[in-house]
C-alpha cells in the first residue's frame, strides 16, 4: 500500500484518517432531459427583418444559449416536492437568401420555456450568515426563503430546423417584450421586432440538459490526510529559451499525411463481419 493517499480511485485496504464533518451542497433530486423543441418564434433584429421580408428561402442556423431563467415554487399538495421553471435565453443565427445575391446572415432571439418537478426536501431553519460585504455594511446575512437552490447545465443547442412562414392575421402575436432581460437584448446590438408584422420565422431547436435541486447540508466524510499538490509552480518569467521549448514538441506527422486507416464504428465491423460480405 503506497505511503500517501493520492486524490482518485481508492483502494479498499486504503487506511482512513479520521471521519470530519463538512458543509456543501448536497443534490437531492435531478433529472436529464433531451427536448426537441418545436417551432419557436424567431424574433429577428431590425436590420434582419427587413432581410426576412425579402427572403425566398432560409437555411443553416446556430444557436447560442445567452441565459437562463430559473424560479423555484413549493407544491402545496406534496410537501418536499417543487416546481422547478426555466426560460432559455438563444441567439440564433442563419442564412437567408434574397434573389440570386449571396445569402444575408439574419440573427434573433428565441424563448423557450420548461417546467420540471422534483424532490427538495424541507427546510424551515432561518440561515444566517456572518460574511462580510465589500463595500457595504458588515452585517449578518439572512437567507428569508428557505427553498432548495435549483442548478440548471446545459449546452448551446442544435438548430434542426428553419421555417419561414408568410405573415397572418390569424396568428396572434406572441409577444415577449417586457419578458426578455435587459441584459439579454443587450447581447443582439440594436433592437429587437416583437410585432407581427412581416414574414415570420420558426426555429425548432434540440436540447439537451440536467437539472437538479441541492441544499446545504452537513455531511460526514471520511478523510485520508490533507491534500497538499505535488506539482511545483511553473515559472512564467519568460526566460525560457523558445528554441529549447520548441525541441521538446513533437513533429506534427498527421498534419502532413493521412492516416492509414480509419475507424469506421461499431456499424462498420458489424457491416464488414456479415456473411453475405465475403
Amino acid at each position: 500500500m503506497p505511503d500517501k493517499v493520492m486524490p482518485g480511485p481508492v483502494q479498499e485496504n486504503a487506511c482512513i484518517r479520521e471521519a470530519v464533518c463538512i458543509h456543501t451542497k448536497k443534490i437531492y433530486d435531478s433529472c436529464k432531459d433531451k427536448d426537441c423543441v418545436e417551432d419557436l418564434r424567431f424574433y429577428p433584429t431590425q436590420d434582419s427583418q427587413c432581410v426576412i421580408d425579402r427572403a425566398l428561402s432560409v437555411r443553416g442556423g446556430k444557436a447560442t444559449l445567452l441565459s437562463v431563467y430559473i424560479d423555484v415554487e413549493p407544491i402545496g399538495f406534496n410537501r418536499g416536492f417543487y416546481t422547478v421553471d426555466v426560460r432559455y435565453f438563444y441567439r440564433v443565427t442563419a442564412e437567408a437568401f434574397v434573389g440570386a445575391a449571396r445569402p444575408v446572415e439574419i440573427s434573433g432571439l428565441c424563448v423557450f420555456d420548461k417546467r420540471v418537478i422534483l424532490f427538495g426536501s424541507e427546510g424551515n431553519a432561518k440561515v444566517f450568515s456572518s460574511e462580510t460585504v465589500d463595500d457595504g455594511m458588515d452585517h449578518h446575512n439572512l437567507r428569508r426563503a428557505n427553498l432548495p437552490t435549483a442548478v440548471v447545465e446545459a449546452v448551446d443547442p442544435i438548430v434542426l430546423n428553419l421555417k419561414l412562414v408568410e405573415p397572418c392575421e390569424c396568428h396572434p402575436c406572441d409577444c415577449c417584450m417586457n419578458e426578455v432581460p435587459p441584459a439579454v437584448c443587450s447581447c443582439f446590438g440594436c433592437e429587437l421586432c416583437f410585432g407581427g408584422e412581416g414574414k415570420r420565422l420558426y426555429v425548432t431547436l434540440g436540447q439537451f440538459s440536467i437539472i437538479r435541486l441541492e441544499r446545504d447540508s452537513q455531511l460526514l466524510m471520511p478523510v485520508y490526510d490533507y491534500c497538499m499538490p505535488e506539482k511545483e509552480c511553473a515559472c512564467g518569467g519568460g526566460d525560457e529559451d523558445p528554441c529549447e521549448i520548441f525541441r521538446h514538441v513533437k513533429f506534427p506527422v498527421d498534419e502532413f499525411f493521412p492516416p492509414n486507416n480509419v475507424s469506421g464504428g461499431d456499424c462498420y465491423r458489424e457491416i464488414k463481419n456479415c456473411p453475405c460480405c465475403s
